[in-house]
């Protein structure tokens, strides 16, 4: 009879299985609001350029990052079930090395935002505590599509471009800032609901209430599309207030090739959820950098009379 060789599991996680936990490919979001804030206080990077490059490092791999780790470790049972491929699952984060990372990039990213100051502290706070909120019990926000997306979109969407937009003045940012990072953040709950047309079958025998669980494939693809369109619609409305027309027209531009996509989306959304990813979401961002080159020009003049 031939005997099973079994290969002792590893007590250390290997730096690729470290790097496979913080999923790298999520970062974009935050990063790209991030230098959009950047880009919408309209201060040049001058002598803040260690400020800047630690905020990017914030906003990306470590409080991103951080987000990535405590997901997967509070619902490394559930992917044991539907993706055993995962990290945690398969054994190549062993023990509790997933709570442990999710732990030390926690204590790290409060003492990066202790050293840009008061302010992006509290805001890397807030941030970190809807991480660990969004995926842990008691309250884990996931369970509920508008809640769990609601908290998502704040944290990649709107606390970066305000923390960015503080760090390039070292002060809170003007309102229009404030307004646009709010819209932004808002629209992504509307992209957030994208990712959960694959996995509605398996959601809703977990319990997991996303939005095409509650309200059905069409009907939530239809609440995602006006979301995304109200809150660039908003941002349209707020650049012709300011003056700002010919931003205001391309994001209006934007929009419309982005409804005519959602039309094809909504009458089969399961079909088309990858491809308006694809697209729509492309012409969302490419909106968001358009909006922060506008505010740009209007706190240069500003900044040129002091």
């Amino acid at each position: 009879m031939e005997l099973t060789r079994h290969r002792p599991q590893a007590s250390w996680p290997t730096p690729g299985a470290v790097i496979a936990l913080l999923k790298p490919i999520t970062w974009f979001p935050p990063m790209w609001a991030y230098a959009c804030g950047a880009i919408s206080a309209g201060n040049s990077v001058g002598d803040r350029w260690l400020f800047v490059l630690c905020g990017v490092l914030l906003a990306g791999p470590l409080l991103c990052g951080t987000s990535q780790a405590v997901n997967d470790w509070f619902d490394r049972h559930v992917d044991a079930i539907n993706e055993p491929h995962r990290v945690i699952p398969s054994g190549r984060m062993p023990g509790h090395w997933g709570l442990y990372v999710a732990l030390i990039m926690s204590a790290f990213s409060m003492i990066i935002a202790a050293m840009l100051g008061s302010l992006i502290f509290a805001a890397a706070l807030i941030g970190l505590c809807f991480a660990w909120l969004y995926s842990a019990p008691p309250l884990r926000f996931k369970q509920n599509g508008w809640i769990g997306n609601g908290v998502v979109g704040f944290s990649y969407e709107t606390l970066p471009w305000l923390t960015a937009a503080t760090v390039m003045t070292g002060a809170s940012p003007d309102t229009p800032i404030w307004i646009v990072a709010l819209l932004y953040g808002l629209g992504a709950h509307g992209i957030l609901t994208l990712n959960d047309f694959k996995a509605i079958t398996g959601d809703r025998e977990m319990g997991i209430n996303t939005l095409p669980v509650l309200h059905g494939a069409r009907p939530a693809a239809a609440l995602a599309c006006a979301i995304m369109a109200l809150a660039q619609a908003g941002v349209c409305a707020l650049l012709f207030y300011l003056d700002l027309p010919l931003f205001a027209l391309a994001i209006a531009v934007l929009l419309a090739l982005q409804i005519g996509c959602m039309v094809r989306f909504v009458a089969d959304p399961v079909r088309f959820a990858v491809w308006y990813s694809a697209i729509g979401v492309g012409l969302f961002v490419t909106g968001m950098m358009i909006t922060a080159f506008g505010l740009r020009t209007l706190a240069q003049p500003a900044l040129s009379m002091m």
